[in-house]
């Protein structure tokens, strides 16, 4: 079973929390994650006006962009976004709302899927955005899969992560790397996915 893990990331704090819920998917015998990115909005303009963008841009290259015969093998889907004023990154939503054929075929109902989230403050839109973004899930017909409090760290973390999904604090600079709490839940949050998938395709 393939687990498509299919982000939008500017800074590539996203992308390395992608990379963690790929760890964590591949403890599961039978799944192999994807990772996958979407198309950039932002102009070329202004990613080269500025080092951080740049350097975001640059860490992602070798990542393929997302295709339709990605979401059409999945059996299960994470998606991973920064936040937008609380709400999902419009390159990520876009990438969405061009799901429609697919979802007229009813491919997506009944597998699993969750958000990963990055934001710059501690109360930055963490949750709103995973529950924003949950709605067009729902429509899709899919099952919705959150971390669930037997992962200790979501006690613990003064970082990101919550039940709704897991979660990074990227700080005001957007240079803070995920701690190790942090990438527990990811990892956690990868593996449930897979196993979930895996038990929903029998």
């Amino acid at each position: 079973m393939k687990l498509l893990i299919v982000y939008y990331s500017t800074y590539g704090n996203v992308y390395h929390m992608a990379e963690l819920v790929a760890e964590g998917a591949r403890q599961v015998p039978g799944v192999e994650p994807v990772i996958r990115k979407v198309p950039e909005l932002i102009p070329d303009s202004v990613i080269e006006s500025r080092d951080d963008m740049r350097a975001g841009r640059d860490a992602q290259k070798d990542v393929p962009l997302v295709t339709k015969q990605d979401f059409e093998e999945a059996g299960a889907f994470a998606f991973g976004t920064p936040t937008r004023f609380g709400n999902v990154s419009a390159q990520l939503k876009n990438q969405i709302d061009q799901l429609t054929s697919l979802w007229l075929q009813g491919k997506f109902e009944g597998k699993p899927a969750g958000v990963f989230v990055s934001t710059g403050s501690l109360h930055g839109g963490q949750e709103t955005t995973i529950l924003t973004l949950m709605a067009p899930l729902l429509h899709l017909g899919m099952v919705l899969v959150g971390v669930p409090y037997s992962v200790q760290e979501l006690f613990t973390t003064t970082g990101g992560g919550s039940p709704y999904g897991p979660g990074h604090i990227a700080g005001g600079d957007n240079q803070r790397a995920v701690d190790e709490k942090e990438a527990t839940i990811c990892r956690a949050f990868g593996k449930r996915l897979a196993e979930i998938g895996l038990k929903l395709a029998k």
